[in-house]
């Protein structure tokens, strides 16, 4: 890309903000790294509670204080006559401009590797993102900010009630999880489903990370198809993903877990029911294998049932389970992993499927949504809503050698389309479009992919 071409580009900081992570934000952080080395100025708008006056260093350990705090609370509202309601009636109709967070290394990062963006200015408007759900709760419209020294595009990461004036607003929708599967997901349904209605009527441009969810997508809300552009997904590129060595990974899994590779299926991931966690461990009890089920991710279980089965396993040695684990432990036992299982009934950008084929682990995963777009044949799929199925998956990898070894190569291979450079040609191409026409012409996300040769 040549200095020229080379425009400055915001995304939202929503997701980046939650202490243990999301799907989202791993999309967002992500394509922060991809649009930096594309030589795009990132610009990275949180919406924290930092005051725009507040010494410039004490921003700066604000800011990154804030990165512990539980951000996932927008829809709680506001105890009237509260001090927080006075702050919120006081701000909410004047405190719609960003300022920069001044990010000086007074504060030791290290600590926070793992879950920043790449990025040229950190940005905030306090209290943005609950600002701007109760202000469409109540109103039916989008919050308008403004931004300095204006990106000329504004990449919000997820459907957000927010609109950047002045630039051209692209919302990225993962998947239609709560319409699809409305049993699975906690959201209010009809205001999700005003908020996405919105987001495909008012957006310049609307970005999808698989095929499955762009047929979701336009199912429907048939008048986004014009302006929705499939980009994948890609995972971390070098040098930002962990990347020990294999006798180092090895002495890692077997120090903190007892585990030697190759001896257990992985799941990583949290246990909702779109997950369909409780019955991948029914399954697992089931099969007749000597292998152990590693469990990463598994908190906040509300189903009775899977949790007695849970304790089961962990009683008979069958099952190991742990919290969320930072990215190098948790790269280390995928990477050493038998086969990473993951059952899931609704999965936007397949990126937990794609980070295993990526690391030449074999996958045993659904055919649900926009998994097998992403496998092909370099899995196993299975039926996520069948225990026997699931169990016949675990049977089939643990017995067969020869299946293991071409799913870990094929893998490799079919992850080749999801690298970082063709991820980056994607982005390119379709903010190349959009400034052109302000929307994406009509392509389908396949002929996109067919005219890349895969």
């Amino acid at each position: 890309m040549t200095h020229s071409s080379a425009y400055r580009i915001g995304i939202d900081g929503f997701s980046l903000a939650q202490p243990r992570g999301t799907g989202v934000a791993a999309y967002g952080r992500i394509l922060s790294f991809a649009l930096h080395a594309l030589g795009h100025p990132v610009d990275v708008l949180y919406g924290m509670d930092i005051g725009r006056r507040t010494p410039a260093a004490l921003q700066e350990v604000l800011f990154f204080d804030s990165l512990d705090e539980d951000q996932d609370q927008i829809a709680r509202p506001l105890k009237p006559f509260s001090p927080r309601w006075f702050k919120e009636k006081a701000t909410s109709r004047h405190d719609r401009t960003a300022f920069e967070v001044t990010i000086g290394g007074r504060v030791e990062q290290r600590g926070f590797a793992e879950r920043m963006p790449a990025y040229d200015r950190i940005l905030d408007i306090p209290r943005l993102f609950q600002r701007a759900d109760h202000h469409f709760r109540r109103t039916g419209r989008f919050l308008t900010i403004t931004i300095p020294d204006t990106p000329r595009i504004m990449h919000w990461t997820s459907p957000l009630p927010i609109r950047a004036r002045g630039a051209v607003n692209l919302y990225t929708i993962h998947d239609l999880a709560s319409l699809h599967f409305p049993d699975t997901t906690p959201e209010d349904r009809d205001t999700q489903l005003r908020l996405l209605r919105a987001v495909c009527e008012q957006a310049d441009g609307l970005c999808t990370l698989s095929e499955s969810s762009a047929r979701a997508i336009t199912s429907f809300f048939p008048g986004a198809a014009p302006r929705l552009v499939t980009t994948w997904q890609s995972v971390l590129p070098d040098g930002v993903a962990p990347n020990s060595n294999p006798q180092d990974s090895a002495k890692e899994i077997y120090g903190s877990f007892g585990l030697r590779p190759d001896s257990y299926f992985l799941f990583f991931g949290s246990p909702g029911p779109r997950k369909t966690i409780g019955r991948l461990i029914e399954a697992f009890l089931a099969a007749q294998t000597s292998r152990r089920l590693v469990l990463v991710g598994t908190t906040g279980w509300t189903n009775g049932e899977d949790l007695r089965l849970l304790k089961a396993g962990l009683a008979s040695g069958r099952i190991v389970a742990t919290e969320y684990l930072p990215q190098q432990s948790l790269f280390a036992l995928i990477r050493h992993a038998c086969g990473v299982v993951l059952p899931f009934v609704m999965e936007g950008s397949g990126l937990p499927v794609l980070e295993a084929m990526a690391m030449g682990t074999p996958v045993i995963t659904s055919r649900e949504a926009s998994l097998p777009d992403i496998t092909g044949e370099a899995a196993i799929l299975i039926d996520a809503h069948d225990v026997s199925s699931i169990t016949q998956g675990l049977e089939t990898l643990d017995r067969d050698d020869a299946l293991a070894a071409r799913l870990r190569r094929e893998g490799a291979i079919g992850a080749e389309f999801f690298s970082m450079a063709r991820y980056q040609e994607r982005l390119a191409h379709m903010y190349h479009r959009l400034m052109q026409n302000r929307h994406p012409v009509s392509d389908s996300p396949l002929q996109l992919r067919q005219q890349e040769g895969s």
